[in-house]
């Protein structure tokens, strides 16, 4: 019985989503613009102050330990440099899109060595690095630790570090902007870009590809790249998608999308029959009678199911009769296990 009420509450979610997906979309919910996102940040650096918890001897832990007392002008003339009160750390951070030298950021402390917790420690002066090798912050403060975390050698540093370099500069004066479809498809495409010319009243949007979109800045909007995207973000859209259908094996969820179909067939699972076929005489749609089904062909999948689960059908009955239907080709849409 539990497993019956189960399967009544995934067609319940199965008919909220795609009414859902029938519904426009916002661009700015299914795009992203060019040059608008995160860079990650990285840094190697020490943590002081350590109560014995720091590495052992480890040398990288103790050239760098040299290294940076040498920087301070404390020569040490060759001499190794051990303390259980530092630990050698290497910082992590996002730069937000349009970061500006002065603003503060968050940063993460992990270490590398076999310190046993970075509680109470203080992080010395550290440059974070992008990909490209450039310096765009640096990272110095105490770290905080959670008092009962499972994780003490991992503590955070609210504002630990301090933005250096300016990203973004001159966005608002480009003479094209990019679009990027977060799920690539040439009808959505093809659609954006002509709702965005009846907007603009011109041609200045054209979809490069299934998941590009450039757009012109029209005369109008020189020098105003902000109001241009501001007006753009906000148009409404009816995205398409690929016919999918996601299985999770282990918990037995399935979730159907709206425009996966089912061909004629016939299907036998235990003492359980089903028969999608063509218009029948003497019977109505879905109707049952000792445990077989008979359903007109070319149906959806949710009509599938709905019939299945009138004959008592259990998720994990019905994730092994998907997998056959889409073996032998009859249900008409991606199948993707997780």
């Amino acid at each position: 019985m539990r497993e019956f009420l189960i399967l009544q509450t995934l067609i319940s979610i199965l008919a909220i989503i795609m009414s859902s997906l029938s519904q426009a979309a916002r661009l700015k919910d299914i795009a992203s613009i060019r040059g608008v996102r995160e860079n990650q940040l990285i840094g190697y650096g020490l943590v002081v102050g350590l109560k014995g918890t720091g590495d052992s001897k480890l040398e990288f832990t103790n050239k760098s330990m040299v290294r940076m007392l040498d920087q301070l002008g404390m020569k040490l003339g060759g001499k190794e440099a051990s303390s259980k009160n530092v630990a050698a750390v290497l910082i992590t951070a996002n730069l937000p899109p349009f970061a500006r030298s002065g603003n503060p950021l968050d940063i993460t402390v992990n270490s590398i060595g076999d310190a046993t917790s970075l509680m109470g420690g203080t992080l010395v002066q550290t440059p974070l690095r992008a990909a490209d090798q450039q310096i765009y912050a640096v990272a110095q403060g105490a770290i905080l630790v959670g008092g009962e975390s499972s994780h003490p050698t991992v503590g955070r540093i609210s504002n630990g570090a301090i933005i250096e370099r300016d990203v973004g500069q001159g966005f608002a004066q480009r003479e094209m902007y990019r679009l990027t479809l977060h799920n690539p498809d040439f009808t959505t495409a093809a659609r954006v870009a002509k709702q965005v010319n009846l907007d603009l009243g011109g041609k200045y949007a054209t979809a490069g590809d299934a998941a590009t979109i450039d757009v012109v800045v029209p005369s109008t909007y020189e020098g105003k790249g902000v109001d241009l995207l501001a007006a753009i973000e906000t148009i409404e859209v009816q995205p398409d998608f690929r016919a999918k259908v996601v299985v999770n094996e282990k918990t037995g969820t399935v979730v159907i999308g709206e425009r996966v179909r089912v061909s004629r067939v016939a299907i036998s699972h235990g003492d359980l029959s089903v028969r999608v076929e063509g218009q029948t005489k003497g019977k109505e749609k879905g109707q049952t009678q000792d445990r077989v089904a008979i359903i007109e062909g070319d149906v959806s999948v949710g009509t599938l199911v709905k019939a299945m689960n009138q004959l008592g059908v259990s998720p994990k009955d019905l994730i092994v009769i998907l997998q056959n239907l889409k073996a032998v080709g009859a249900l008409h849409g991606d199948l993707e296990i997780l």
